[in-house]
């Protein structure tokens, strides 16, 4: 978080409401349990180009989803205005030394354990046995064989002929 300013990441999607009183279904890609917790600050894109704060009064778990009620929604033509809308959250501190994130990986240059350079990855894509990263060139490595990470740069460990497939 350079400079102090915490970074935002997309951390769910509202979907409709549920109830005449401004409960409204949120579908959440975080794990990060507080982000659902009352007092939870997550953020809106607004008309104007700036972000919406939303401020959760209450929550939970429904059907693999959660209810969320937010401070000022109070009824469903409020929670009807929201449906649809990518909610944010600040980035939380790791709590994980070992966790790789898909912000801190997208644009980390990656070398082999040699020390030469491969790519840059561009994207990280989901896959049942693990996830792959994407690189600038097309090549795709599995994230089992990153062996060391950090800021911009991430090293592999790659099988020989990897690469060439």
């Amino acid at each position: 978080m350079p400079g102090g300013t915490p970074r935002r990441l997309e951390v769910g999607r509202v979907g409709r409401p549920h109830g005449l009183h401004g409960e409204i279904a949120v579908t959440f890609v975080s794990d990060r349990v507080e982000r659902t917790t009352p007092g939870a600050v997550l953020f809106a894109p607004a008309a104007d180009g700036t972000a919406q704060t939303l401020v959760i009064e209450t929550a939970r778990p429904h059907q693999g989803r959660w209810l969320l009620c937010f401070a000022g929604v109070d009824d469903r033509t409020a929670a009807e205005a929201l449906r649809g809308t990518i909610l944010s959250a600040d980035e939380l501190p790791s709590t994980d030394v070992g966790e790789l994130w898909v912000h801190q990986l997208v644009g980390a240059t990656v070398y082999d354990s040699a020390g030469g350079e491969i790519g840059e990855v561009v994207a990280v894509q989901a896959n049942p046995a693990h996830d792959l990263l994407v690189l600038d060139g097309g090549a795709l490595v599995p994230v089992t064989f990153v062996v060391e990470h950090g800021p911009e740069r991430v090293v592999v460990d790659l099988p020989d002929g990897l690469l060439e497939l």
